[in-house]
């Protein structure tokens, strides 16, 4: 009986950099998209420097514009609505897994239009709605509520769209 050896999937560890090689390689990351701190820290760490180096970095590229979490959070809140059509919910979720300030947060969910907002919860409604299939109303309604409550919806706003479906 033969025997995989697992143990050479091993994580690839980058090599160690310096600080000057560092601040090159993390300004193209940083320029490349929106990032937050965590993201860049973690990216720094993997290029095995010290935390001073890395504490150093971070308030040069936050000193010349390449970092800046209040952009980042608008830029995160537009992607996630527009783009992957997620609710609230979900949105302030993941901002703060990514450990974003609570002023950052408040001004990134200001992208969000409350009309547009309605707007597309309606329309992905509709569009689970026409798949979703059920013995009876009650547990299709209730699918659908589940499915749109699971994108990050709230849940009053769910309901309406719900019954507001079932009306037309």
């Amino acid at each position: 009986m033969a025997y995989y050896d697992f143990s050479e999937n091993k994580k690839k560890v980058r090599k160690k950099l310096t600080p000057a090689a560092a601040k090159e390689k993390i300004a193209a990351y940083c320029a490349y998209q929106e990032r937050c701190q965590q993201e860049v820290r973690t990216k720094l760490y993997e290029y095995q420097l010290s935390s001073d180096d890395v504490d150093e970095l971070i308030v040069w590229l936050i000193t010349e514009g390449f970092l800046n979490e209040e952009r980042f959070a608008q830029s995160y809140v537009r992607g996630k609505f527009r783009i992957k059509k997620w609710g609230r919910i979900k949105i302030l979720q993941g901002l703060k897994q990514k450990n974003i300030s609570e002023y950052c947060i408040k001004s990134g969910m200001k992208e969000i239009d409350p009309e547009e907002y309605w707007n597309t919860l309606c329309t992905v409604a509709e569009q689970r709605a026409s798949k979703t299939t059920a013995p009876n109303d009650y547990i299709r309604q209730q699918k659908l509520a589940q499915y749109l409550m699971s994108r990050g919806f709230e849940t009053d706003l769910v309901w309406e769209a719900v019954k507001s479906l079932e009306s037309r």
